[in-house]
Protein backbone atom coordinates (compact mmCIF):
# COMPACT_ATOMS: atom_id res chain seq x y z
CA UNK A 1 0.00 0.00 0.00
CA UNK A 2 1.45 3.70 -0.90
CA UNK A 3 1.40 6.17 1.82
CA UNK A 4 -0.33 8.79 -0.12
CA UNK A 5 -3.03 5.86 -0.80
CA UNK A 6 -3.01 5.46 3.32
CA UNK A 7 -3.98 9.01 3.99
CA UNK A 8 -7.24 9.07 2.05
CA UNK A 9 -9.17 7.83 4.58
CA UNK A 10 -7.40 10.19 6.67
CA UNK A 11 -8.38 13.22 4.40
CA UNK A 12 -11.34 11.89 4.09
CA UNK A 13 -12.34 11.99 7.76
CA UNK A 14 -10.57 15.09 8.32
CA UNK A 15 -13.31 16.76 5.54
CA UNK A 16 -16.44 15.50 7.14
CA UNK A 17 -14.69 16.39 10.35
CA UNK A 18 -14.36 19.86 9.30
CA UNK A 19 -18.23 20.11 7.72
CA UNK A 20 -19.90 18.84 10.86
CA UNK A 21 -18.12 21.41 12.96
CA UNK A 22 -18.82 24.31 10.65
CA UNK A 23 -22.53 22.86 10.77
CA UNK A 24 -22.32 22.94 15.01
CA UNK A 25 -22.58 18.93 15.09
CA UNK A 26 -20.73 16.96 17.71
CA UNK A 27 -18.39 14.73 15.77
CA UNK A 28 -17.75 12.41 18.54
CA UNK A 29 -21.00 11.28 17.93
CA UNK A 30 -21.65 11.39 14.22
CA UNK A 31 -18.32 10.92 13.02
CA UNK A 32 -16.96 7.37 11.94
CA UNK A 33 -13.27 7.27 12.59
CA UNK A 34 -12.66 3.49 12.00
CA UNK A 35 -11.68 4.41 7.96
CA UNK A 36 -8.91 6.22 9.43
CA UNK A 37 -7.50 4.11 12.10
CA UNK A 38 -6.77 1.09 10.16
CA UNK A 39 -4.10 -0.36 8.22
CA UNK A 40 -1.78 2.18 9.60
CA UNK A 41 1.94 2.75 9.73
CA UNK A 42 4.57 5.58 9.81
CA UNK A 43 7.56 6.28 7.78
CA UNK A 44 10.95 6.55 9.95
CA UNK A 45 13.37 6.81 7.23
CA UNK A 46 14.80 3.63 7.93
CA UNK A 47 11.94 2.16 7.31
CA UNK A 48 8.03 1.55 8.16
CA UNK A 49 7.14 1.14 11.42
CA UNK A 50 3.95 -1.06 11.04
CA UNK A 51 1.21 -1.04 14.07
CA UNK A 52 -0.09 -4.66 12.93
CA UNK A 53 -2.86 -4.09 15.76
CA UNK A 54 -4.49 -1.97 13.31
CA UNK A 55 -4.67 -4.26 10.20
CA UNK A 56 -7.66 -6.73 10.79
CA UNK A 57 -6.29 -8.78 7.67
CA UNK A 58 -3.48 -10.91 7.79
CA UNK A 59 -3.52 -10.84 4.22
CA UNK A 60 -3.16 -7.05 4.49
CA UNK A 61 -0.31 -7.25 7.19
CA UNK A 62 1.73 -9.37 4.56
CA UNK A 63 0.90 -7.12 1.40
CA UNK A 64 2.46 -4.07 3.18
CA UNK A 65 5.66 -5.90 4.28
CA UNK A 66 5.72 -7.28 0.85
CA UNK A 67 6.36 -3.85 -0.20
CA UNK A 68 9.04 -2.98 1.80
CA UNK A 69 12.34 -1.49 -0.19
CA UNK A 70 15.34 -2.79 -0.79
CA UNK A 71 17.51 -0.55 1.11
CA UNK A 72 14.95 -0.45 4.53
CA UNK A 73 14.23 -2.36 7.46
CA UNK A 74 10.31 -2.15 7.78
CA UNK A 75 8.68 -3.53 11.23
CA UNK A 76 5.29 -4.56 12.43
CA UNK A 77 4.85 -3.91 15.66
CA UNK A 78 2.17 -5.49 18.06
CA UNK A 79 1.48 -8.81 16.02
CA UNK A 80 -1.14 -10.57 17.75
CA UNK A 81 -0.68 -13.94 16.24
CA UNK A 82 2.64 -14.10 15.20
CA UNK A 83 2.75 -17.52 14.23
CA UNK A 84 -0.47 -17.17 12.07
CA UNK A 85 1.34 -13.69 10.37
CA UNK A 86 4.38 -15.87 9.63
CA UNK A 87 2.77 -19.29 8.91
CA UNK A 88 0.89 -16.85 5.99
CA UNK A 89 4.26 -16.40 4.45
CA UNK A 90 7.11 -18.32 6.00
CA UNK A 91 9.64 -18.06 3.32
CA UNK A 92 9.42 -14.20 3.49
CA UNK A 93 8.49 -13.03 6.89
CA UNK A 94 10.35 -13.86 10.33
CA UNK A 95 9.45 -13.47 14.36
CA UNK A 96 12.30 -11.38 15.55
CA UNK A 97 14.10 -12.38 18.49
CA UNK A 98 13.54 -9.39 20.38
CA UNK A 99 11.55 -8.62 23.80
CA UNK A 100 9.12 -5.70 24.44
CA UNK A 101 9.72 -3.60 27.26
CA UNK A 102 6.64 -0.79 28.70
CA UNK A 103 7.22 1.98 30.61
CA UNK A 104 4.32 3.17 31.92
CA UNK A 105 4.45 6.78 31.78
CA UNK A 106 1.63 8.05 34.39
CA UNK A 107 4.12 6.33 37.43
CA UNK A 108 7.91 7.92 35.69
CA UNK A 109 9.31 10.23 37.90
CA UNK A 110 12.72 12.06 35.56
CA UNK A 111 15.98 12.25 37.11
CA UNK A 112 16.54 14.15 40.20
CA UNK A 113 20.14 15.67 38.29
CA UNK A 114 20.81 16.02 35.14
CA UNK A 115 24.18 14.44 33.54
CA UNK A 116 27.11 16.72 33.18
CA UNK A 117 29.75 16.83 30.13
CA UNK A 118 27.05 16.68 27.75
CA UNK A 119 23.45 17.89 26.27
CA UNK A 120 20.55 16.34 24.44
CA UNK A 121 18.18 18.13 22.79
CA UNK A 122 16.63 17.80 19.30
CA UNK A 123 17.99 17.44 15.60
CA UNK A 124 17.40 20.46 14.33
CA UNK A 125 20.76 20.47 10.98
CA UNK A 126 22.20 18.68 8.30
CA UNK A 127 25.20 18.45 10.42
CA UNK A 128 22.63 16.66 13.10
CA UNK A 129 21.54 14.20 10.52
CA UNK A 130 24.99 13.47 9.02
CA UNK A 131 26.13 12.47 12.86
CA UNK A 132 22.89 10.79 13.63
CA UNK A 133 23.89 8.07 10.04
CA UNK A 134 27.42 7.54 11.61
CA UNK A 135 25.84 6.51 14.57
CA UNK A 136 23.80 4.56 12.71
CA UNK A 137 26.29 2.83 10.67
CA UNK A 138 28.55 2.41 13.52
CA UNK A 139 26.27 0.45 14.73
CA UNK A 140 25.15 -1.65 12.40
CA UNK A 141 21.87 0.17 11.80
CA UNK A 142 20.25 1.34 8.60
CA UNK A 143 21.03 4.78 7.56
CA UNK A 144 18.20 7.55 7.03
CA UNK A 145 18.39 9.28 3.83
CA UNK A 146 19.33 12.89 4.95
CA UNK A 147 16.37 14.80 3.26
CA UNK A 148 13.77 12.89 4.90
CA UNK A 149 14.85 14.69 7.81
CA UNK A 150 13.91 17.89 6.22
CA UNK A 151 11.09 17.17 3.91
CA UNK A 152 9.11 13.76 5.22
CA UNK A 153 9.08 13.78 8.65
CA UNK A 154 6.31 14.98 10.49
CA UNK A 155 7.79 16.68 13.90
CA UNK A 156 4.09 16.02 15.48
CA UNK A 157 4.62 12.33 14.87
CA UNK A 158 8.35 11.62 15.34
CA UNK A 159 11.02 13.17 17.67
CA UNK A 160 14.62 12.46 17.06
CA UNK A 161 16.51 13.62 19.54
CA UNK A 162 21.05 13.84 20.02
CA UNK A 163 23.35 14.03 22.51
CA UNK A 164 26.07 16.78 21.93
CA UNK A 165 29.01 17.01 23.72
CA UNK A 166 29.38 20.17 25.30
CA UNK A 167 33.08 20.67 24.77
CA UNK A 168 33.33 19.70 21.25
CA UNK A 169 30.00 19.47 19.90
CA UNK A 170 30.64 15.88 19.17
CA UNK A 171 27.12 13.88 18.24
CA UNK A 172 27.61 11.24 20.81
CA UNK A 173 24.41 9.73 20.97
CA UNK A 174 20.55 9.75 18.90
CA UNK A 175 17.35 8.18 20.25
CA UNK A 176 13.78 8.42 18.25
CA UNK A 177 10.54 8.33 19.49
CA UNK A 178 6.80 7.94 17.62
CA UNK A 179 4.12 9.07 19.06
CA UNK A 180 1.18 6.43 18.00
CA UNK A 181 -1.71 8.80 18.87
CA UNK A 182 -0.89 10.94 15.59
CA UNK A 183 0.26 7.90 13.85
CA UNK A 184 -2.54 5.73 14.02
CA UNK A 185 -5.07 8.28 14.26
CA UNK A 186 -6.09 7.92 17.76
CA UNK A 187 -6.39 3.98 17.06
CA UNK A 188 -3.08 3.71 19.71
CA UNK A 189 -2.40 6.33 22.26
CA UNK A 190 0.88 5.15 23.34
CA UNK A 191 4.37 5.95 22.07
CA UNK A 192 7.59 4.05 21.62
CA UNK A 193 11.52 4.54 21.49
CA UNK A 194 13.68 3.26 18.53
CA UNK A 195 17.00 3.79 17.29
CA UNK A 196 19.13 4.24 20.39
CA UNK A 197 22.83 4.54 19.51
CA UNK A 198 25.56 5.46 21.65
CA UNK A 199 29.21 6.49 20.15
CA UNK A 200 31.58 4.10 21.08
CA UNK A 201 34.02 6.90 21.25
CA UNK A 202 31.74 8.67 24.13
CA UNK A 203 33.42 10.33 26.68
CA UNK A 204 30.86 10.63 29.42
CA UNK A 205 28.80 7.64 31.33
CA UNK A 206 24.96 8.15 31.23
CA UNK A 207 24.14 9.25 27.62
CA UNK A 208 22.09 5.90 26.54
CA UNK A 209 20.13 6.62 30.42
CA UNK A 210 19.51 11.09 29.30
CA UNK A 211 18.57 9.81 26.13
CA UNK A 212 15.62 7.31 26.89
CA UNK A 213 14.77 9.44 29.90
CA UNK A 214 14.48 13.26 27.48
CA UNK A 215 12.14 10.68 25.10
CA UNK A 216 10.00 9.46 28.06
CA UNK A 217 9.54 13.03 29.11
CA UNK A 218 8.51 14.43 25.63
CA UNK A 219 5.78 11.61 25.90
CA UNK A 220 4.61 12.10 29.13
CA UNK A 221 4.07 15.50 28.36
CA UNK A 222 1.98 14.93 25.24
CA UNK A 223 -0.21 12.87 27.84
CA UNK A 224 0.93 9.59 26.23
CA UNK A 225 0.24 6.92 29.06
CA UNK A 226 3.34 4.27 28.15
CA UNK A 227 6.26 4.35 26.30
CA UNK A 228 7.20 1.03 24.51
CA UNK A 229 10.31 -0.35 22.80
CA UNK A 230 12.07 -3.63 21.41
CA UNK A 231 15.35 -5.03 22.35
CA UNK A 232 17.14 -7.80 21.25
CA UNK A 233 16.27 -10.62 23.62
CA UNK A 234 20.22 -10.96 24.18
CA UNK A 235 21.53 -7.49 24.71
CA UNK A 236 21.93 -7.92 28.69
CA UNK A 237 23.92 -4.01 28.84
CA UNK A 238 20.35 -2.43 26.90
CA UNK A 239 17.92 -5.03 28.82
CA UNK A 240 19.66 -3.58 32.61
CA UNK A 241 19.89 0.00 31.52
CA UNK A 242 15.53 -0.31 30.52
CA UNK A 243 15.27 -2.52 34.27
CA UNK A 244 16.95 0.03 35.83
CA UNK A 245 14.52 3.13 34.61
CA UNK A 246 11.68 0.88 35.53
CA UNK A 247 10.76 -0.80 32.09
CA UNK A 248 8.99 -3.66 32.10
CA UNK A 249 8.25 -7.06 30.07
CA UNK A 250 5.01 -7.20 28.08
CA UNK A 251 3.69 -10.28 25.86
CA UNK A 252 3.70 -8.05 22.45
CA UNK A 253 5.47 -9.55 19.06
CA UNK A 254 7.60 -8.31 16.10
CA UNK A 255 7.48 -9.75 12.49
CA UNK A 256 9.92 -8.61 9.90
CA UNK A 257 10.66 -9.35 6.26
CA UNK A 258 13.69 -11.61 5.46
CA UNK A 259 16.08 -9.38 3.89
CA UNK A 260 19.86 -8.85 3.97
CA UNK A 261 19.70 -6.79 6.64
CA UNK A 262 17.81 -8.05 8.87
CA UNK A 263 19.86 -11.66 7.68
CA UNK A 264 21.38 -12.07 11.02
CA UNK A 265 18.55 -12.43 12.58
CA UNK A 266 16.87 -15.13 10.59
CA UNK A 267 19.92 -17.27 10.00
CA UNK A 268 20.69 -19.05 12.61
CA UNK A 269 22.94 -18.32 15.23
CA UNK A 270 26.15 -16.97 15.17
CA UNK A 271 28.84 -19.66 15.06
CA UNK A 272 29.90 -21.51 18.31
CA UNK A 273 33.99 -20.06 18.16
CA UNK A 274 34.22 -16.47 20.06
CA UNK A 275 36.06 -14.59 17.62
CA UNK A 276 37.53 -10.78 18.26
CA UNK A 277 35.65 -7.92 16.83
CA UNK A 278 38.90 -7.70 14.12
CA UNK A 279 38.19 -10.93 12.62
CA UNK A 280 34.66 -10.82 13.52
CA UNK A 281 33.56 -7.99 11.33
CA UNK A 282 35.34 -10.11 8.50
CA UNK A 283 33.81 -13.13 9.35
CA UNK A 284 30.01 -11.37 9.31
CA UNK A 285 30.90 -9.73 5.88
CA UNK A 286 31.83 -13.50 4.41
CA UNK A 287 28.26 -15.08 5.50
CA UNK A 288 26.39 -12.40 4.23
CA UNK A 289 27.66 -12.88 1.15
CA UNK A 290 26.96 -16.85 1.13
CA UNK A 291 30.71 -17.34 1.57
CA UNK A 292 31.40 -19.89 3.82
CA UNK A 293 33.64 -19.50 7.07
CA UNK A 294 35.78 -21.94 9.03
CA UNK A 295 36.99 -21.21 11.94
CA UNK A 296 40.54 -22.60 12.68
CA UNK A 297 41.49 -20.79 15.84
CA UNK A 298 39.12 -18.35 17.70
CA UNK A 299 41.31 -17.22 20.28
CA UNK A 300 44.14 -16.41 17.94
CA UNK A 301 41.57 -14.75 15.38
CA UNK A 302 42.36 -17.34 12.63
CA UNK A 303 39.88 -18.40 10.11
CA UNK A 304 39.46 -20.05 6.36
CA UNK A 305 36.92 -18.46 3.56
CA UNK A 306 35.84 -20.71 0.91
CA UNK A 307 33.81 -19.62 -2.20
CA UNK A 308 33.53 -20.64 -5.55
CA UNK A 309 36.27 -23.06 -5.77
CA UNK A 310 38.92 -19.98 -3.80
CA UNK A 311 40.45 -21.18 -0.29
CA UNK A 312 41.55 -18.38 1.94
CA UNK A 313 43.00 -18.50 5.33
CA UNK A 314 42.86 -15.38 7.46
CA UNK A 315 44.47 -14.08 10.62
CA UNK A 316 41.87 -10.85 11.24
CA UNK A 317 43.12 -8.83 8.10
CA UNK A 318 46.33 -10.88 7.34
CA UNK A 319 45.79 -13.32 4.49
CA UNK A 320 47.51 -15.37 2.31
CA UNK A 321 48.07 -12.76 -0.19
CA UNK A 322 50.34 -11.44 2.03
CA UNK A 323 53.77 -12.90 1.65
CA UNK A 324 56.05 -13.75 4.34
CA UNK A 325 58.58 -11.45 2.76
CA UNK A 326 55.71 -8.63 3.41
CA UNK A 327 55.51 -9.32 6.63
CA UNK A 328 59.04 -9.78 7.77
CA UNK A 329 59.26 -6.12 6.25
CA UNK A 330 56.89 -4.94 8.39
CA UNK A 331 57.67 -7.12 11.68
CA UNK A 332 61.41 -5.00 11.74
CA UNK A 333 60.41 -1.32 12.01
CA UNK A 334 63.88 0.04 11.31
CA UNK A 335 63.77 -2.28 7.80
CA UNK A 336 60.52 -0.78 7.16
CA UNK A 337 61.60 2.91 7.53
CA UNK A 338 64.73 1.88 5.14
CA UNK A 339 62.56 0.62 2.30
CA UNK A 340 59.42 3.08 2.29
CA UNK A 341 62.43 5.95 2.43
CA UNK A 342 63.97 5.04 -1.00
CA UNK A 343 60.44 5.13 -2.31
CA UNK A 344 60.57 8.99 -1.28
CA UNK A 345 58.40 8.80 1.79
CA UNK A 346 59.32 11.46 4.21
CA UNK A 347 60.38 9.49 7.60
CA UNK A 348 61.53 10.63 11.25
CA UNK A 349 65.44 10.52 11.95
CA UNK A 350 66.39 7.56 13.96
CA UNK A 351 68.75 5.41 15.69
CA UNK A 352 69.14 1.89 16.87
CA UNK A 353 69.39 1.92 21.13
CA UNK A 354 73.43 1.33 22.04
CA UNK A 355 76.36 3.31 23.58
CA UNK A 356 74.83 5.70 26.10
CA UNK A 357 77.19 8.55 24.46
CA UNK A 358 74.93 7.80 21.34
CA UNK A 359 72.02 8.18 23.13
CA UNK A 360 72.64 11.37 24.82
CA UNK A 361 74.26 12.73 21.84
CA UNK A 362 70.69 11.87 19.93
CA UNK A 363 68.75 13.55 22.26
CA UNK A 364 70.40 16.99 22.44
CA UNK A 365 70.13 17.15 18.95
CA UNK A 366 66.66 16.35 18.48
CA UNK A 367 65.71 17.36 22.17
CA UNK A 368 62.65 14.79 22.57
CA UNK A 369 62.83 11.46 21.59
CA UNK A 370 60.41 8.23 21.02
CA UNK A 371 61.41 4.42 22.05
CA UNK A 372 60.15 1.92 20.57
CA UNK A 373 60.73 -1.85 20.18
CA UNK A 374 62.10 -2.96 16.61
CA UNK A 375 59.47 -5.59 16.67
CA UNK A 376 55.79 -5.21 18.12
CA UNK A 377 52.94 -4.41 17.90
CA UNK A 378 49.62 -2.73 19.57
CA UNK A 379 52.30 -0.40 21.15
CA UNK A 380 53.44 -2.40 23.60
CA UNK A 381 57.05 -0.98 24.88
CA UNK A 382 56.76 2.31 23.54
CA UNK A 383 57.87 5.47 25.55
CA UNK A 384 57.15 9.15 24.15
CA UNK A 385 58.34 12.86 24.36
CA UNK A 386 61.34 11.63 26.22
CA UNK A 387 63.52 14.71 27.27
CA UNK A 388 65.85 12.98 29.97
CA UNK A 389 68.94 10.49 29.15
CA UNK A 390 67.60 8.86 32.37
CA UNK A 391 64.11 8.19 31.30
CA UNK A 392 65.61 7.28 27.72
CA UNK A 393 67.84 4.73 29.20
CA UNK A 394 64.70 3.05 31.42
CA UNK A 395 62.39 3.33 28.36
CA UNK A 396 65.13 1.33 26.51
CA UNK A 397 65.49 -1.43 29.22
CA UNK A 398 61.56 -1.48 28.48
CA UNK A 399 61.46 -1.71 25.12
CA UNK A 400 63.89 -4.72 25.55
CA UNK A 401 61.64 -6.83 26.81
CA UNK A 402 59.51 -7.27 23.84
CA UNK A 403 62.17 -7.08 21.19
CA UNK A 404 66.21 -7.20 21.27
CA UNK A 405 66.60 -4.17 19.28
CA UNK A 406 65.53 -1.20 20.51
CA UNK A 407 64.39 1.87 18.23
CA UNK A 408 65.07 5.30 19.34
CA UNK A 409 63.68 8.66 16.83
CA UNK A 410 62.94 11.70 16.41
CA UNK A 411 59.79 12.61 18.35
CA UNK A 412 57.60 14.39 15.92
CA UNK A 413 54.56 16.23 17.17
CA UNK A 414 51.26 15.92 15.85
CA UNK A 415 48.17 14.05 15.41
CA UNK A 416 48.12 10.00 14.70
CA UNK A 417 46.88 9.19 11.47
CA UNK A 418 46.09 5.71 10.49
CA UNK A 419 45.65 4.79 7.46
CA UNK A 420 44.09 1.61 6.00
CA UNK A 421 45.22 0.39 2.53
CA UNK A 422 43.12 -2.53 0.64
CA UNK A 423 44.54 -4.12 -3.03
CA UNK A 424 46.56 -0.23 -2.58
CA UNK A 425 43.66 1.85 -2.40
CA UNK A 426 42.65 4.21 1.23
CA UNK A 427 39.38 2.44 2.17
CA UNK A 428 39.73 4.52 5.62
CA UNK A 429 41.78 6.93 6.95
CA UNK A 430 41.25 8.31 10.66
CA UNK A 431 42.76 10.03 13.22
CA UNK A 432 43.60 7.70 16.62
CA UNK A 433 43.91 9.41 19.93
CA UNK A 434 45.50 8.72 23.56
CA UNK A 435 43.26 7.73 25.84
CA UNK A 436 41.91 10.92 28.18
CA UNK A 437 39.91 11.33 31.44
CA UNK A 438 37.14 14.02 32.03
CA UNK A 439 37.10 14.99 35.63
CA UNK A 440 34.09 15.68 37.97
CA UNK A 441 35.43 17.25 40.52
CA UNK A 442 35.52 14.08 43.01
CA UNK A 443 36.47 10.86 41.59
CA UNK A 444 40.86 10.24 41.72
CA UNK A 445 42.40 10.15 38.38
CA UNK A 446 42.74 6.12 39.20
CA UNK A 447 38.59 6.42 39.25
CA UNK A 448 38.33 8.27 36.29
CA UNK A 449 40.40 5.65 34.53
CA UNK A 450 38.82 2.81 36.00
CA UNK A 451 35.57 4.10 35.25
CA UNK A 452 36.40 5.26 31.46
CA UNK A 453 38.28 2.05 30.80
CA UNK A 454 35.02 -0.39 31.47
CA UNK A 455 33.07 1.96 29.16
CA UNK A 456 36.20 1.55 26.37
CA UNK A 457 35.84 -2.58 26.97
CA UNK A 458 32.37 -2.66 26.90
CA UNK A 459 32.50 -0.64 23.53
CA UNK A 460 34.86 -2.61 21.58
CA UNK A 461 34.30 -6.04 23.14
CA UNK A 462 37.13 -6.17 25.69
CA UNK A 463 39.46 -5.00 23.05
CA UNK A 464 40.26 -1.37 24.52
CA UNK A 465 41.52 -0.51 27.78
CA UNK A 466 43.70 1.76 29.56
CA UNK A 467 46.52 0.28 30.27
CA UNK A 468 48.23 2.03 33.86
CA UNK A 469 51.63 1.40 33.56
CA UNK A 470 55.31 3.60 33.29
CA UNK A 471 53.72 5.63 30.27
CA UNK A 472 50.63 6.84 31.96
CA UNK A 473 52.71 7.87 34.96
CA UNK A 474 55.47 10.03 32.64
CA UNK A 475 52.07 11.21 30.85
CA UNK A 476 50.98 12.43 34.21
CA UNK A 477 53.88 13.13 36.22
CA UNK A 478 55.13 15.72 33.25
CA UNK A 479 51.76 17.47 33.32
CA UNK A 480 52.17 17.99 37.40
CA UNK A 481 49.59 15.36 38.65
CA UNK A 482 49.72 11.79 39.79
CA UNK A 483 46.33 8.73 40.35
CA UNK A 484 45.32 10.23 43.36
CA UNK A 485 44.92 13.23 42.47
CA UNK A 486 41.31 14.84 41.39
CA UNK A 487 40.12 17.01 38.40
CA UNK A 488 38.26 19.52 37.97
CA UNK A 489 34.91 19.31 36.67
CA UNK A 490 34.99 19.33 33.03
CA UNK A 491 38.57 19.34 32.70
CA UNK A 492 40.03 16.77 30.33
CA UNK A 493 43.34 15.16 30.71
CA UNK A 494 45.38 12.88 28.32
CA UNK A 495 46.68 9.97 30.33
CA UNK A 496 48.70 8.36 27.58
CA UNK A 497 50.60 9.74 24.37
CA UNK A 498 50.40 6.50 22.26
CA UNK A 499 46.82 6.38 20.46
CA UNK A 500 46.73 2.81 19.90
CA UNK A 501 43.03 1.21 20.64
CA UNK A 502 44.39 -1.43 22.81
CA UNK A 503 45.61 0.95 25.43
CA UNK A 504 42.61 2.79 25.65
CA UNK A 505 42.79 4.98 22.39
CA UNK A 506 39.80 6.30 20.31
CA UNK A 507 39.83 6.61 16.37
CA UNK A 508 37.90 9.51 14.32
CA UNK A 509 37.38 9.27 10.84
CA UNK A 510 38.84 11.93 8.53
CA UNK A 511 38.52 9.71 5.62
CA UNK A 512 36.62 12.53 2.97
CA UNK A 513 38.83 15.08 4.18
CA UNK A 514 42.36 14.23 4.12
CA UNK A 515 45.12 15.69 1.97
CA UNK A 516 45.73 13.87 -1.22
CA UNK A 517 49.72 13.91 -0.44
CA UNK A 518 48.75 11.97 2.61
CA UNK A 519 46.93 9.54 0.81
CA UNK A 520 49.90 9.07 -1.94
CA UNK A 521 52.14 8.47 0.72
CA UNK A 522 50.21 5.60 2.31
CA UNK A 523 49.59 4.05 -1.20
CA UNK A 524 53.77 4.78 -2.01
CA UNK A 525 54.37 3.40 1.41
CA UNK A 526 52.70 -0.25 0.48
CA UNK A 527 53.39 -0.96 -2.54
CA UNK A 528 57.20 -0.14 -1.86
CA UNK A 529 56.70 -3.01 0.95
CA UNK A 530 54.28 -5.07 -1.80
CA UNK A 531 52.08 -5.74 0.85
CA UNK A 532 48.22 -5.56 -0.31
CA UNK A 533 46.54 -4.91 3.08
CA UNK A 534 48.44 -2.88 5.49
CA UNK A 535 47.48 0.28 8.38
CA UNK A 536 50.01 2.60 7.78
CA UNK A 537 50.87 5.02 10.32
CA UNK A 538 51.43 8.67 9.44
CA UNK A 539 52.53 11.57 11.89
CA UNK A 540 50.19 14.99 10.41
CA UNK A 541 49.67 18.58 11.64
CA UNK A 542 46.24 17.83 10.19
CA UNK A 543 44.85 15.64 8.52
CA UNK A 544 43.56 18.34 5.72
CA UNK A 545 47.40 19.99 5.31
CA UNK A 546 50.41 17.52 3.07
CA UNK A 547 52.96 17.77 5.81
CA UNK A 548 53.35 14.23 7.52
CA UNK A 549 56.36 11.97 8.99
CA UNK A 550 56.13 7.87 8.41
CA UNK A 551 55.93 6.05 11.41
CA UNK A 552 55.40 2.80 10.37
CA UNK A 553 53.00 -0.18 8.77
CA UNK A 554 51.01 -2.75 10.40
CA UNK A 555 50.77 -6.10 8.41
CA UNK A 556 47.16 -7.00 10.31
CA UNK A 557 45.51 -3.45 10.34
CA UNK A 558 42.20 -4.06 12.67
CA UNK A 559 39.25 -3.06 10.44
CA UNK A 560 36.56 -2.64 12.92
CA UNK A 561 36.34 0.80 14.39
CA UNK A 562 36.41 2.71 11.50
CA UNK A 563 33.06 3.39 10.66
CA UNK A 564 31.10 4.57 8.58
CA UNK A 565 33.76 3.48 5.96
CA UNK A 566 33.37 -0.19 5.11
CA UNK A 567 36.46 -1.73 5.14
CA UNK A 568 35.18 -4.94 5.70
CA UNK A 569 33.58 -4.55 2.43
CA UNK A 570 36.47 -4.11 0.79
CA UNK A 571 38.77 -6.71 2.55
CA UNK A 572 36.59 -9.27 1.19
CA UNK A 573 35.58 -7.98 -2.13
CA UNK A 574 39.60 -8.25 -2.14
CA UNK A 575 39.65 -11.85 -1.31
CA UNK A 576 36.52 -12.68 -3.61
CA UNK A 577 36.02 -9.95 -6.95
CA UNK A 578 33.16 -12.64 -7.83
CA UNK A 579 31.54 -12.55 -4.64
CA UNK A 580 30.53 -8.42 -5.40
CA UNK A 581 27.43 -8.93 -6.56
CA UNK A 582 27.61 -8.71 -10.81
CA UNK A 583 25.63 -4.79 -10.56
CA UNK A 584 28.24 -3.59 -8.71
CA UNK A 585 31.20 -5.11 -10.39
CA UNK A 586 29.84 -3.30 -13.81
CA UNK A 587 29.30 0.11 -12.30
CA UNK A 588 33.01 -0.50 -10.65
CA UNK A 589 34.71 -1.73 -14.39
CA UNK A 590 32.79 1.49 -15.90
CA UNK A 591 34.38 3.72 -13.76
CA UNK A 592 37.64 2.02 -14.12
CA UNK A 593 38.34 1.18 -10.57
Amino acid sequence: MAEHEQSRPKRAFDHRLKRMREHGLKPEFRVDESDAQKNRYINCGWGRLVFANTYQNTADLVDVLRNERADRRDIAFYVRDPHVLVGSAPQELFLDPSHTFRLNLSTYRPARSRRKGFTVRRLSSRSDAEAVNELYISRGMVPVPPEFFWSDLDPRSITVLVAEEEETGAIVGTAMGVDHGRATNGADRGSSLWCLAVSPQARFPGIGEALVRRTAEVFKGKGAPHLDLSVLHDNDLAIGLYEKLGFDRVPYFTVKRKNTINEALFAGPAMEDKLNPYATIIVNEARRRGIQAEIIDAEGGFFRLNYGGRSVACRESLSEFTSAVAMSICDDKATTRRIVQRAGVEVPNQTLAGETDDLAAFLEKHGSVVVKPARGEQGKGIAIGLTELDDVLKAVDVARTYSNDVLVEEFVTGQDLRLVVIDYRVVAAALRKPAEVTGNGKSTIQELIDSQSRRRSAATGGESKIVVDDEVHRCLAAKGYDLGDTLKEGQTLAVRRTANLHTGGTIHDVTGETHHTLIEAAIKAARAIEIPVTGIDLMVKDPRQPEYRFIEANERPGLANHEPQPTAERFVDFLFPLSVPQPVRTTLHRAGT
